[in-house]
């Protein structure tokens, strides 16, 4: 079944690793020319390179901080400049340290905002009017199942991820007569370095091995085991094509069934 991607344009933020590699190379293996970021410039490049092996595709990598307005201005404009066009662009960014809200800091709390809010604000600002000069565009913030059901000791990507579905929902409305769609994925438990830090951090406390409390993650899921890279990677390729062109405003989470609401 056509996707409808082969030759479009899709940047992926934070794509050296995990779920925005895994999105990178998904777009990559639907024929879509693939502009990534991160802070990592080794293991930017070394993702790029294999992603340009593999499937035989056009890659720009720049590594910088996405927190960095200027940098995400410079980034689209060099995207722009060398396809033509960011007919998609998928928001993401490393998660907040895992804490309990009394071992919060102002600090940590601005730059959280900086990270996993105005980051998203920065790239939309910037692919939007391209966006609307070709009637097409999808936006897909990835943020977390906690969008819905708060996690413990995630207190910052608890807070500061919600704003991010309000964003989505504003966009959504103000842009659906452009052809944009925008829309938010939330993945639940992943196999991701975010997820070995929040069980590095649960397990003294708890006093439990890294591997146990892993474990108990994967029970708290009715699937039982935690989720892929690339099982949340399809989501996202999915949202970006045209077998998704009625779906805008929406979260959709990839969480094995984690959430227990509605």
């Amino acid at each position: 079944m056509d996707s409808g991607l082969k030759n479009r344009v899709a940047i992926v933020a934070a794509s050296s690793q995990g779920i925005g590699r895994a999105a990178a190379e998904g777009f990559a293996a639907e024929g879509c020319k693939v502009a990534m970021c991160s802070r990592n410039k080794t293991n930017l490049t070394a993702a790029a390179d294999k992603i340009r092996e593999q499937y035989h595709t056009e890659v720009l990598a720049e590594a910088f901080d996405v927190a960095d307005a200027q940098a995400v201005r410079q980034f689209v404009s060099a995207v722009v400049q060398k396809y033509g066009s960011a007919d998609i662009c998928v928001t993401n960014a490393g998660g907040p340290p895992a804490k309990g809200f009394l071992a919060t800091t102002v600090e940590e709390w601005k730059r959280a905002i900086e990270l996993n809010f105005m980051s998203t604000v920065y790239f939309a600002h910037e692919v939007i009017p391209h966006m609307q000069k070709r009637k097409w565009g999808r936006i897909i913030t990835l943020t977390s199942v906690s969008t819905k059901q708060p996690v413990n000791d995630l207190v910052y990507s608890n807070a500061v991820r919600a704003g991010v579905v309000g964003l989505v929902k504003s966009l959504s409305n103000e842009f659906g007569k452009d052809g944009i769609l925008v829309n938010n994925v939330g993945p639940g438990y992943t196999a991701t370095d975010r997820i070995k830090n929040l069980a590095r951090s649960r397990s003294a406390p708890l006093g439990k091995t890294e591997s146990q409390v892993l474990e108990g993650l994967a029970a708290d899921t009715p699937l039982r085991r935690l989720g892929m890279p690339n099982e949340v990677a399809d989501a996202i390729v999915w949202l970006a094509s045209d077998r998704a062109s009625y779906v805008t405003g929406q979260t959709i989470l990839v969480d094995g069934g984690l959430y227990k609401g509605l």
